[in-house]
């Protein structure tokens, strides 16, 4: 019966469709929640396990070895989430800890020790850590309270889809902007990087950030294409490109959002 294996064929069909699109969705969801994670810890297996553990539920995840060099990093480039070793060389977590919070408020950090007392338990969250876990984890308890961490950061920073800045409208969930009537098309670059500079609204975005979290590149790649991409998208938005008010160049580091 050829009508009816024709029927069932494209059936099969349609259903396959119908999962990859599925898939597809949730991927994209997954996508829109991830966060980047700065993993420091001494001992080098359990750090690349913990790296690996996150890299596999969707996260972004870098690893450090020791305080001093998980401060420095945390201060250079975008973060949403610190795991941290209480017991580091150089500076211990408590101090880690307090150094961040100084600089990043928002900084979500969940502190990872074998020291369980309920003092230390106390010093750790007095001293910055918005969450305390005692060696020996599971792997599905960390990554339940990852993804708690996760939902907390997301509720303060809600995606922005529409904004007007300097007289032109930025529809980024359409990606595009109308500036005197006239509707311009963004590209999907163009709209992270708007998006990247208005959730750091209040800070400078360094090009090693955009070239990690747009290009997915090396943060030092020696290149210009933040630079010539950024040049392209002022000839789009901006009123007068030679003369920018929507994003702002920070000589020596990178580009902000000009709009209060």
């Amino acid at each position: 019966m050829p009508g009816a294996g024709a029927t069932i064929v494209a059936r099969r069909t349609a259903a396959s469709k119908g999962q990859a699109r599925a898939q597809d969705k949730r991927k994209d969801e997954r996508a829109r929640m991830a966060i980047r994670v700065l993993v420091v810890e001494d001992e080098p297996g359990l750090r690349r396990a913990l790296v690996d553990l996150l890299t596999g539920a969707g996260h972004e995840a870098v690893g450090a070895a020791d305080g001093a060099a998980a401060v420095e990093r945390a201060l250079a480039s975008h973060f949403d989430l610190v795991l941290l070793d209480r017991m580091l060389p150089r500076l211990d977590g408590i101090e880690v800890a307090r150094r961040l919070k100084a600089r990043r408020p928002g900084l979500a950090i969940i502190m990872l020790t074998a020291r369980g007392s309920e003092d230390d338990k106390v010093e750790g969250l007095q001293g910055g850590a918005d969450d305390y876990m005692t060696k020996p984890f599971g792997a599905r308890e960390l990554l339940a309270r990852v993804e708690a961490a996760e939902r907390r950061i997301r509720a303060t920073r809600p995606a922005v889809d529409r904004l007007v800045a300097d007289g032109c409208d930025l529809d980024l969930g359409r990606h595009e902007a109308r500036r005197a009537g006239e509707s311009i098309a963004l590209t999907a670059r163009e709209v992270a990087i708007l998006r990247l500079l208005h959730q750091h609204k209040l800070r400078a975005v360094s090009r090693g950030e955009f070239l990690e979290q747009i290009w997915d590149s090396p943060p030092d790649l020696d290149t210009r294409t933040v630079d010539m991409t950024i040049a392209n998208l002022r000839q789009k938005i901006e009123r007068n490109p030679a003369e920018p008010r929507i994003i702002l160049t920070v000589k020596g580091v990178g580009y902000a959002w000009g709009e209060p």
